[in-house]
């Protein structure tokens, strides 16, 4: 494990990865501006699940509000599937998934892996597995795994490192990054 310094996210580094998106995604300079201008700030998070066959589109912040029935539908979305349990996911987690998919300006939604782990979930995946947290932030709905067939690890993963929000794992092997809102750190090839 590779630590790199700050102990949580910051404000600036998130807004900072949204603002230098909306400005390289902007296709014109008038659009740009008028994004600028007022035209609204939106944070948009895209994601299906294979083990439920669900889908989520969702607009979760518009001009620095977030919207509660969309963190709802989220926190419904990425509950632990083995126990339908539910938890209140951590908006930072949130907003690091949202601000590396516009850094990739990825088309495709995310594969949700796994998101909240109920402690059950958690311990069983444990027994299985060396590479599976004690203490997991997934328990406290901070942390998601995530894949995307169009990008690999190591474009996922940089794009999550470059927000600086959290903890980054490279999972190669497995095909998946994990993004957490707990200390900043990287991990994996």
């Amino acid at each position: 494990m590779k630590t790199e310094g700050s102990s949580s996210i910051t404000r600036r580094g998130v807004l900072g990865a949204f603002a230098s998106t909306a400005l390289l995604a902007a296709p014109t300079f008038t659009n740009a501006a008028g994004f600028l201008r007022g035209g609204g700030d939106i944070r948009r998070l895209r994601m299906y699940s294979q083990r439920t066959g669900e889908s989520i589109d969702t607009i979760y912040w518009i001009e620095g509000n977030y919207i509660k029935e969309a963190l709802k539908e989220i926190n419904h979305f990425m509950r632990d599937w083995r126990t339908d349990g539910v938890i209140k996911i951590d908006t930072r987690t949130i907003d690091i998934m949202a601000a590396s998919h516009n850094l990739m300006d990825a088309k495709e939604p995310y594969l949700l892996l796994s998101g909240y782990r109920s402690p059950q979930t958690n311990a069983m995946l444990r027994s299985r597995s060396r590479g599976v947290a004690k203490n997991s932030l997934h328990m406290k709905g901070q942390a998601v795994d995530l894949r995307l067939s169009s990008r690999s690890v190591g474009q996922i993963a940089k794009a999550a490192t470059a927000c600086r929000g959290g903890g980054v794992g490279r999972y190669s092997g497995s095909n998946f990054v994990h993004m957490d809102c707990g200390v900043v750190r990287t991990w994996g090839r």
